[in-house]
């Protein structure tokens, strides 16, 4: 069982009529009817040894547990407005936790997110055959955003005919995942640092996802690699996607490495918390303005067809490439 069967066996469930929640489990964000305007609210956890490792900058720590959650509101167009903060701490280090706040609170102020409450606990001691030792750190991050009613977008909006667009560039933190796990030598430094950069503090596409209110017909951030998320619009939404492999945005650190770890990375790394987003043919000039008033790149990688033609990478000439990668699952053996 995989972690969406496991959501969809024993989680989700129908929604009361005439109830507070929009929409609930299997979306980016949770939406509640507010009257006039909507509230997103989305919840992400980062647990040591599974999301980071124990040496992790406690500083980029402090902003990637926020930004992942401040992606989710992007994705739903929603504008961020405060958040709490749950913390498992194995003991309370006051050097570690001052740097931790000044990650968190940098990217806090920058897109106007108010710390609203939280918890905060001991982790417990695990013990081993031969001693104990401390309970991983738990980070959990709860945010709330809000957005008119009239510009609610989900993941199922995509309709037959719809571009597919995604901003910035693919595959950079799968890249610096491979190179701290040694998986190839020679990256040069500079190229080795921006892979680092793009894994430790990604950027959350907030601005972009309010310009692309009225504009994009769904939308999901890239968290689990970009097939993977793609396949989520296509479920809830019905249809089918061509990606067109060589229209990929990809940094000229990618570039550099070998073209089958380009594929692999661009399309199946994960991290990347960019905006996979749909709109049609039409807006295709409003979606470029949205990109630029919001200084962040946006490109056409493909198409939404009908769901009997399933989703289909291709080259230059049309001819499908093979896609043997999974996306990331944190129950796969």
């Amino acid at each position: 069982m995989n972690e969406f069967e496991l959501i969809d066996r024993f989680f989700s469930r129908p929604l009361p009529a005439g109830g507070i929640v929009m929409r609930g489990v299997g979306d980016d964000c949770a939406l509640l009817d507010c009257g006039g305007r909507v509230l997103a609210m989305t919840t992400d956890l980062l647990l040591e040894g599974r999301h980071f490792l124990p040496d992790a900058d406690p500083a980029s720590l402090g902003h990637k547990a926020l930004a992942v959650n401040l992606s989710d509101l992007a994705a739903a167009g929603a504008s961020p407005r405060a958040f709490q903060l749950a913390l498992a701490l194995p003991r309370a280090d006051e050097t570690w936790l001052e740097a931790f706040c000044h990650g968190l609170f940098a990217l806090a102020d920058e897109q106007g997110c108010v710390l609203a409450g939280g918890d905060t606990t001991r982790a417990p001691r695990l013990a081993s055959e031969t001693t104990q030792v401390d309970g991983p750190l738990t980070i959990c991050i709860t945010a709330l955003g809000d957005l008119p009613g009239a510009a609610v977008r989900t993941r199922a909006g995509a309709r037959v005919g719809d571009d597919l667009w995604v901003s910035g560039t693919l595959g950079d933190a799968r890249a610096a995942l491979a190179c701290r796990r040694g998986e190839f030598a020679g990256v040069p430094l500079a190229d080795a640092t921006s892979f680092a950069a793009r894994m430790d503090r990604p950027q959350p596409r907030v601005a972009l996802g309010i310009a692309l209110r009225g504009l994009a017909t769904a939308a999901i951030d890239i968290s689990d690699g970009l097939l993977g998320d793609l396949g989520h619009i296509l479920k809830r939404s019905r249809v089918g996607a061509v990606v067109e492999w060589e229209r990929l945005p990809r940094s000229g650190a990618l570039r550099g490495l070998h073209v089958e770890q380009q594929r692999r990375f661009a399309m199946a790394g994960g991290d990347d918390y960019e905006l996979l987003f749909t709109a049609p043919p039409a807006q295709r000039k409003a979606v470029e303005a949205a990109g630029f008033t919001s200084s962040t790149a946006v490109t056409r990688i493909g198409r939404i067809v009908e769901a009997a033609d399933r989703l289909r990478v291709v080259d230059g000439g049309g001819v499908e490439l093979p896609t043997p990668w999974h996306a990331f699952d944190h129950f796969a053996e």
